[in-house]
């Protein structure tokens, strides 16, 4: 485990030090990253790192590595679109970031079935939670008039999913 988190750190220095060596020969290199507009970039490098951590012999990190990269995104996305009022609804892709999360974390550890079973439910939630919350908050105009039939899918599989678990009447 030690070998591989030097293997890591000694990968993520080579990377840093090619940077500031680009940097040196090449001065115009720098005016490539524009900050005040790809500030984003950075979360998600850094939930790009804790991805190779996780990869190269860490799996739990796989979750703050899609947590942090999730983030980076939705920010990434609502700097370079100034749709800031997305916030409103984009909270809801949480979920499915720790799904994509416990997935991964599950595979890298080589028990894939258990971490599907996991991130299944949380990506079904957030998928849920997010087309309810965008089309309440962009004016309905997403569903038109049939958004209640979301909160009846919900209902339903509500029911369905714990059809097994009712006790069954005795004759």
């Amino acid at each position: 485990m030690e070998r591989k988190s030097s293997i890591v750190g000694g990968g993520i220095l080579i990377l840093v030090g090619v940077f500031f060596l680009l940097i040196q020969f090449f001065p115009g290199f720098l005016s490539w990253f524009d900050l005040s507009q790809q500030w984003p970039l950075i979360i998600i490098l850094i939930g790009g790192l804790f991805f190779l951590g996780a990869v190269f012999g860490t799996p739990p990190l796989a979750m703050p590595a899609c947590i942090v990269g999730g983030t980076g995104l939705i920010l990434y996305y609502q700097n370079v679109s100034g749709n800031w009022a997305s916030w409103a609804y984009m909270w809801t892709l949480y979920p499915a970031f720790a799904g994509i999360g416990a997935i991964l974390m599950h595979a890298l550890s080589g028990n894939w079935k258990e971490g599907l079973r996991e991130g299944a439910n949380l990506l079904l939630i957030s998928a849920v939670l997010f087309v309810i919350f965008a089309a309440f908050f962009n004016g309905l105009g997403l569903l038109g008039q049939f958004w209640p039939l979301l909160i009846i899918v919900a209902g339903l599989w509500l029911l369905w999913k714990n059809r097994s678990a009712r006790p069954q009447s005795k004759k």
